[in-house]
Parts: C-alpha cells; sequence; structure tokens
C-alpha cells in the first residue's frame, strides 16, 4: 500500500538505544558479581576481545548516561547481568550488584530517561549451568525468584521490562552465540526441552512484573518475516513451515500460552516435543503480556527442501540459513544488498514484520534491537564518519513511519547500540554505536568517548519527532 500521507511518530513515541549487560559493563569480577556463561567462554577466536573490560560503562555509567541525555534519549534498554545480582543464580543477593542498577536507573530518570529493563540477555549465571542450566527445572524457580528480587528492588521506578532476549536465537542459533550446547543422548530434543522451561520461567517472570501496579512486561525474541523463494507453492509451505519454527513457536506460547501448531507438529515429527509438567501449561496461560517487544536486523528467504538435503545460503553470522532436510533451504535474496560483514539488509521488510506482528497479537509493539555493524575508524581529530549507518537508520525509520500509517501501534525504537561494545561474534571490530569507544580487540587505549555522525543525525531526528531525516 503507498500512503498519500503519512502519520506523524506518536506523542508518547520512545525514541531510544539499546545495549545488554555482558557486553558493555565490563568489571567482570568486580563488586562480588560472579561469573557467567559468557565469562566462562573458551570458543572466542584467537585476538577477540572478551568480556573482562568490555565498553568499561560499570566505571563509566554517568558518563554514558549523560551521552544519552545529550543525544537526546527517551529511553534506554539495557539488561540486567543475573550474576552480578545473584552471584550463583539461586542463592544470596549481592548488593552491590543491586545497587549498580538502583544508580544507573536513578541517573536515567534524573535526565528523562525512560528505563527498558531486559532480565536476561544471553548470560547464565555460571553456577546455574554447572548445576544443568536450563535443562533442569530448579532454573525455572531460580529464574522467577530472580525476577522477584528484580521488581522488589526497582519496580517503584521501572515501568517496562522485557523478559528473556532473543530466546528463539539461543534455542535455533545458541552454539554461534556461545551457548553451551547440552548434552545427553539426544541434544536436540534437549534443546526444546530447555526452550520449553524458558517459556514457563518467562510466563512466571510476568506474572511477577504484573503484581507491580502500573509496570508493564513483554517478551523480546528476534522476528523477521520470511519470504518464499519463489510464488512455487512448495516455496510457500516452506517460508511458512520456517515461520512457526523461528518465530512463532516462541511467540505463540508467551503470548497466547500455546504452542503453535505447525511447530508442535514439527517438534512431534523430530521427536523433540518436550516434557510438559503439571501446571505448566496453566503457567503459559497466565503469563499475558502487555506489548511485544522484537530485535529486527534482516528478514529471511527459504524454499522447499531439496532431495539432497540442506542448503546454504542466505545472511552470515547468527542468521546463517543452512537449511533444514525435510523442512526448507536457505537462499539469498536477489533483491536485497549486504552490509561489509554479509548481512543482507531489507528495511522493507521491518515494515512487513510490524504488521504480521500486530495482525497476529493486536499488542503494542517495541523495538529493541536494530542496526547496522561496521569497522568505525576513530580519525585523528576525533570525528567518526558513519554515512552507512545513518542510511541504513533512516530507512528503517522511514519504514517504522510506513508501519505506523498502516495502523500499527508502535511502543518506540531503540536500535543497537548506544555505544560501541563487544560483539558476540566479531568483539570491537564490529562496532554497532553512535558514540565509539577507544579500544580495540586488544588494546584498551583510553576506553574514552567519541560522538559519530550518527550520535549528530540521531539527535536531530529524536528533536524534531522523527521529522527531519
Amino acid at each position: 500500500m503507498q500512503h498519500r500521507t503519512l502519520r506523524p511518530f506518536p506523542p508518547s513515541f520512545l525514541w531510544g538505544a539499546s545495549t545488554s549487560a555482558y557486553q558493555v559493563e565490563g568489571a567482570a569480577a568486580e563488586d562480588g558479581k560472579g561469573p557467567s556463561i559468557m565469562d566462562a567462554r573458551t570458543d572466542r577466536p584467537a585476538g577477540v576481545a572478551d568480556y573482562t573490560v568490555a565498553s568499561d560503562h560499570y566505571h563509566r555509567m554517568e558518563e554514558d548516561v549523560a551521552l544519552m541525555a545529550e543525544l537526546g534519549l527517551r529511553a534506554y534498554r539495557f539488561s540486567v547481568s543475573w550474576s552480578r545480582v545473584i552471584p550463583d543464580g539461586d542463592g544470596e543477593v549481592n548488593p552491590a550488584g543491586l545497587a549498580f542498577y538502583g544508580r544507573l536507573v536513578d541517573a536515567l530518570l534524573a535526565h528523562g530517561i525512560e528505563p527498558v529493563l531486559t532480565m536476561y540477555h544471553f548470560d547464565l549465571p555460571q553456577a546455574l549451568q554447572a548445576k544443568g542450566g536450563w535443562s533442569s527445572r530448579s532454573t525455572v524457580d531460580a529464574f522467577e525468584r530472580y525476577a522477584r528480587v528484580l521488581t522488589a528492588a526497582l519496580g517503584d521506578r521501572v515501568r517496562y521490562w522485557l523478559t528473556i532476549n532473543e530466546q528463539n536465537i539461543m534455542i535455533l542459533f545458541g552454539g554461534a552465540l556461545g551457548i553451551p550446547a547440552p548434552g545427553g543422548d539426544d541434544p536436540q530434543r534437549e534443546i526444546y526441552q530447555q526452550n520449553h522451561h524458558m517459556l514457563v520461567a518467562q510466563a512466571r517472570a510476568m506474572r511477577a512484573v504484573h503484581e507491580v501496579p502500573g509496570a508493564l512486561v513483554g517478551p523480546a525474541p528476534n522476528i523477521a518475516c520470511v519470504y518464499p523463494a519463489s510464488s512455487d507453492p512448495l516455496d510457500v509451505v516452506a517460508a511458512e513451515d520456517f515461520a512457526a519454527i523461528r518465530n512463532w513457536l516462541y511467540l505463540d506460547a508467551a503470548v497466547h500460552g500455546v504452542y503453535n501448531p505447525t511447530a508442535w507438529a514439527y517438534l512431534g515429527e523430530r521427536g523433540w516435543r518436550p516434557a510438559i509438567e503439571p501446571g505448566d501449561l496453566a503457567d503459559l496461560a497466565a503469563g499475558r503480556p502487555d506489548f511485544v517487544a522484537f530485535n529486527y536486523y534482516t528478514s529471511h528467504t527459504v524454499g522447499a527442501p531439496t532431495p539432497d538435503g540442506p542448503e546454504k545460503g542466505g545472511s552470515q553470522d547468527q542468521h546463517l540459513l543452512i537449511g533444514e532436510a525435510g523442512v526448507y533451504r536457505g537462499v539469498s535474496n536477489p533483491h536485497l544488498t549486504t552490509s561489509e560483514f554479509g548481512w543482507e539488509m531489507d528495511p522493507v521488510g521491518f515494515r512487513t514484520t510490524f504488521r504480521q506482528l500486530y495482525d497476529r497479537y493486536r499488542l503494542p509493539l517495541l523495538v529493541t534491537e536494530n542496526g547496522l555493524g561496521a569497522p568505525d575508524v576513530l580519525e585523528a581529530d576525533g570525528s567518526v564518519h558513519d554515512p552507512y549507518r545513518i542510511a541504513y537508520l533512516r530507512d528503517h525509520v522511514d519504514q517504522i513511519q510506513q508501519a505506523v500509517t498502516d495502523g500499527v501501534d508502535v511502543l518506540g525504537y531503540c536500535p543497537w547500540a548506544a555505544i560501541d561494545l563487544v560483539s558476540t561474534h566479531q568483539g570491537m571490530r564490529k562496532r554497532y554505536g553512535f558514540v565509539y569507544v577507544d579500544r580495540d580487540e586488544g588494546d584498551l587505549r583510553t576506553l574514552d568517548r567519541y560522538r559519530k555522525d550518527s550520535f549528530h543525525w540521531y539527535r536531530e531526528l529524536i528533536a524534531t519527532h522523527g521529522q527531519r531525516r
């Protein structure tokens, strides 16, 4: 649909930006913090930065929040490190860790920035992993308790809560993220048992948030529209199958409290259906999110599976589409360009994803990640010229306004990332932030902050409420 006139962004629209704890905070073993599975990773490529210091946000939080205020942010989506708050995941609460997030929230509010708190962003406490991780039912109880610790401490100041970041990516691409693979005789079935435990834990956490007056909560998966490779009906079926496995398995359970039927049939076909204990379905049904948050970087294109099995194609990194025999094959989309790191870029697919989500769930939508990773260069005069990032973000903001005009209820936009942080895959070589952090893979340099050209562009965009792009 081509609109004659575009609707303005809603007056309450939250212009924001995002980070995650393990990628930005550093201070990995300070003030009582316990190790997470990300701290314990041993599979990072040689020469790629780890998370020991990251962007040193833990020690520079006030400076970083001041930069966010200068940028004009109306929201900041961050995550809490579970092992900073409860070092072993289910034992004693660490007062120093909890106090850090209290100071962060207070600093944001003092600058008029809405905190958007993510409870869990990949970094399971290593002590829980050693006891079985998400394969253990005890982790479900531990997560509910952790959620209640957070709401008790911060619920009077935090209105927007996110449960689990990109649960679907952890399940589908866990190895690429550094998530430890499950053991046992059937690891793939165990992955979907872990997924079920996360869904139950998420539902219980949403119930905990709803006990806080005025608090709102939602899931935060990575959602992307899926195109059929052609108008061949078999390609269309493959696209719908992959969308169910990649997207709707997670959100149907989070929003409606039930497993998606196509995804459930897929799990049955593979022998991967999880064990469901008494009370689990009641917990899922009681979740009832107030909005849906989602991360979007690119779309997917798939075709019908070939007799010879999976076929490589599509975008790179965690979005690598290898395909699955009997289900789909990943293909590259000839209508899209790719970034320097091989990710397909599809701003129009962003609009399509908005429409699919809103049509399916009729809940307000909050974008919690969207951005372009690139090897930015700090010039001698302290400038960083990133026109490629500005173009990427401008094209995606254009499509948000198209979606708003389509009738989609959009709460806000929190692109990735507020400042440079350690990429899960390429360390400091792949930068996303509006603010440049002066360090590289092995040399911490000064860790000073520098405003990129995109910083100034986004500040003007926010100041004009999206009118000047």
